[in-house]
């Protein structure tokens, strides 16, 4: 298959004509050296996107560059023997539109150390509906699980559950055999998080308070917003339960104290999906496809829109205006 000398691209510039993004005619000789070329199916919207497309956040490292942290597409072209022509691929993270140029375009080229055989059991549209968002949510089940968590130790709390992890959490936690609580202050989304999964949704307060120590009211559970909402979860989590921190939607900062850790053996986990090691990722990603494959995605997946359209969803959601995942069809 050949590919076109020019096509379409959302790109993001930083210069002296200062910070602006847009759909722009690019060639594959302006982007970012890789092994495989592949023709972009879908890629989608999360928290960082909007960050990097508005300026909100110093996410990109060289400008310009093509947006979007996902994508996933057929291959068109490789120098590498692993990956042939028609092979259906996906990419999240490990630096697109950050180091490299990104998904948010009608062609991407990409590290093939990085890119991922879609797996058995996902479609294209499905690994996407996924993302980096429900990724995430699965690499925290992944860490916690090596950490010894278990059904046992009581419920999973999820804060910021009406968003893109939160929500596909709720599925995937639920989809594995856990109890899990979703943590919103979207009290009209009550419906929807219990369709998906959650068995009980519980306001803001239920993480409002400020001791170092509560009664253990969790097993455990995944954190999408930091700050005090962070530090009281850890208060109230069962001895040898987990905290997976993924987020910070509300603060990045962390006010709490040892206690938790040292009376209860509460351990806290970090949750880097940008560059998690290849061999976590695959596994991760044949879990998504198989065992931990969330049973709702056509309702979490709202909204779903193309490229000349992606400037009307940054907006929204730097706002706290989204629910569950917006797909980029392409």
């Amino acid at each position: 298959m050949t590919t076109p000398t020019a096509f379409k691209a959302f790109r993001i510039h930083s210069d002296e004509a200062g910070y602006r993004s847009g759909i722009e005619q690019v060639s594959l000789d302006e982007l970012a050296p890789g092994e495989v070329v592949i023709r972009t199916a879908h890629s989608s919207v999360n928290f960082k996107d909007a960050l990097a497309a508005t300026g909100e956040g110093k996410i990109l490292r060289r400008f310009p560059l093509v947006g979007g942290i996902d994508v996933a597409g057929h291959v068109v072209a490789s120098s590498d023997a692993k990956f042939r022509e028609g092979d259906a691929v996906l990419v999240t993270g490990c630096g697109l539109s950050e180091t490299r140029d990104g998904g948010y375009g009608e062609y991407a080229r990409l590290e093939a150390r990085w890119a991922i055989p879609l797996p058995s059991g996902l479609t294209l549209r499905e690994s996407m509906i996924l993302g980096t968002a429900g990724f995430t949510a699965a690499l925290a089940l992944y860490r916690m699980l090596d950490n010894r968590q278990g059904p046992e130790l009581g419920p999973l709390a999820v804060t910021g559950a009406s968003g893109g992890v939160g929500s596909l959490a709720l599925d995937i936690f639920s989809r594995a055999g856990f109890e899990v609580h979703a943590i919103s202050g979207k009290a009209d989304q009550a419906s929807y998080l219990k369709a998906i999964g959650a068995s009980e949704v519980l306001g803001r307060e239920a993480l409002a308070t400020t001791r170092p120590m509560e009664t253990a009211r969790f097993g455990g559970g995944l954190d999408n917003v930091g700050g005090p909402m962070l530090a009281s979860l850890l208060a109230q989590t069962a001895p040898y339960g987990n905290v997976a921190s993924a987020g910070l939607a509300a603060s990045h900062g962390l006010d709490a104290t040892v206690m938790p850790f040292i009376i209860r053996g509460v351990s806290l986990l970090g949750v880097a999906s940008a560059g998690t090691a290849r061999d976590i990722r695959e596994a991760v990603w044949q879990h998504l496809a198989s065992d931990w494959k969330p049973m709702h995605l056509d309702r979490i997946c709202t909204r779903e829109v193309g490229l000349d359209q992606l400037p009307e969803v940054f907006p929204t959601m730097l706002a706290g205006g989204s629910i569950g995942r917006t797909l980029v069809t392409i």
